[in-house]
């Protein structure tokens, strides 16, 4: 596969001028969004515990789940995608005063609307739904000229997570109806289709590459029928998202995303975290999946252990790795993580492993698993800012554009 990660090679002459921050799409989206998930992971917590009370914009609950999906998830999509186009399709996307403008409109969104009631009506709906708009053109623009028609499903995604948020803005603002919860629900199923389509181009090349095993290999068939199974999920989940269909289709989407990853090496990465950590967050795919899947046929299961097995668990691990590893990449230095950076994988995936499982066993610890779960993810998330935040913020140490 040609489309890899790796970074473009321009003339020095060709390089943008500015900080070193706008040089590259991951550079300001990652710092962005590991400081909001260390920040917003307590503060829910604060406010489930009823220390704070947030406006009544969003109902909490949804709050959180819209911050950590079209907040949190989608900054980390940015980051990715505006780095990952520019090598798919050999042209810029956004660098300088473009990509810094695309950084403050996502940190306007969450401001708008954390702070919504003290903002004239419909004020935080435009303001958030500014961005995804926004980085479909950075985006669209060099796959268009190059004529990489493959990759305009990535903006026909981005398309479909906006339509998500666009609901739950509409059901805030009372003109629609029950579209706060399955808007984010939507939102999800998006986000998890999405990482299914990128985990499966790149997770068996990246461990190929470091391990050597020729036994690493993709499915084809497989890929194409977990994708559009997760399509039909999420269709299903768009016109009634309780139905017990979706709970079987879930299940179905659950064993072929199992059956896809078999011969992905995941035997060969235990001995490398940045293979490990993403291996084991695409492993909270099917394992969500599937528990969705049981919550339908046995009403003691509830569906938020299986939402939070594909947030906590899918979405916090293979942004954390994915993070990881590009900030290594594309900085020029050599993809190892560091034992700060290893821990932090293990805290993310602990969070997980207490949010969903940790109910489930000891449903009267339901409390303290939750306040453990967010500890551990806040400070996942933090120690990414700590260590990589002066390799963002540096040039790369190889004196490569980027």
């Amino acid at each position: 596969m040609n489309e890899t990660l790796t970074p473009l090679v321009r003339a020095d002459h060709e390089t943008p001028a500015g900080l070193s921050l706008g040089r590259k799409g991951f550079r300001p989206f990652f710092l962005l969004a590991s400081a909001f998930a260390a920040v917003i992971a307590p503060l829910w917590l604060l406010v489930f515990l009823g220390v704070i009370h947030p406006g009544s914009y969003l109902v909490p609950i949804y709050w959180h789940a819209h911050e950590m999906v079209f907040g949190f998830a989608v900054a980390v999509i940015a980051g990715f995608l505006l780095t990952a186009v520019g090598n798919w399709t050999k042209q810029e996307t956004a660098v300088g005063a473009p990509l810094l403008g695309l950084a403050v409109l996502w940190m306007a969104g969450r401001f708008a609307v954390t702070f919504a009631t003290s903002l004239p009506r419909g004020v935080a709906a435009v303001v958030d739904l500014a961005f995804l708009p926004a980085l479909m053109i950075a985006l669209g623009r060099p796959i268009v000229r190059a004529k990489n028609t493959r990759n305009l499903i990535m903006v026909a995604v981005l398309g479909a997570l906006w339509l998500a948020n666009l609901a739950v803005h509409l059901d805030a603002l009372g003109i629609v109806t029950g579209w706060q919860r399955r808007g984010c629900i939507v939102g999800v199923d998006i986000v998890v289709l999405l990482m299914l389509v990128m985990v499966g181009r790149v997770l068996p090349m990246f461990t190929r590459n470091v391990t050597a095993a020729a036994s690493i290999r993709s499915h084809a068939t497989l890929d194409r029928l977990t994708l559009a199974a997760m399509v039909c999920l999420t269709l299903l989940d768009v016109v009634k998202p309780d139905h017990a269909l979706n709970g079987a289709v879930s299940a179905v989407v659950g064993v072929l995303a199992t059956a896809r990853a078999v011969h992905w090496g995941m035997q060969f990465a235990m001995r490398t975290p940045l293979l490990w950590i993403l291996h084991f967050g695409y492993l909270w795919i099917p394992i969500g999946l599937l528990l969705r899947g049981w919550a339908v046929i046995d009403p003691a299961m509830s569906s938020s252990l299986a939402t939070h097995a594909l947030t906590a668990g899918a979405i916090g691990s293979l942004t954390l790795g994915m993070m990881a590893r590009v900030t290594l990449g594309h900085t020029g230095h050599v993809l190892e993580a560091s034992p700060w950076i290893t821990f932090a994988f293990v805290l993310v995936t602990l969070a997980a492993v207490a949010r969903v499982f940790g109910p489930m066993l000891l449903p009267a610890e339901y409390l303290h698993f939750l306040e453990c779960a967010g500890i551990l993810w806040s400070v996942a998330f933090a120690i990414y800012v700590i260590v990589d935040a002066p390799i963002l913020l540096r040039r790369r140490v190889d004196g490569k554009p980027g």
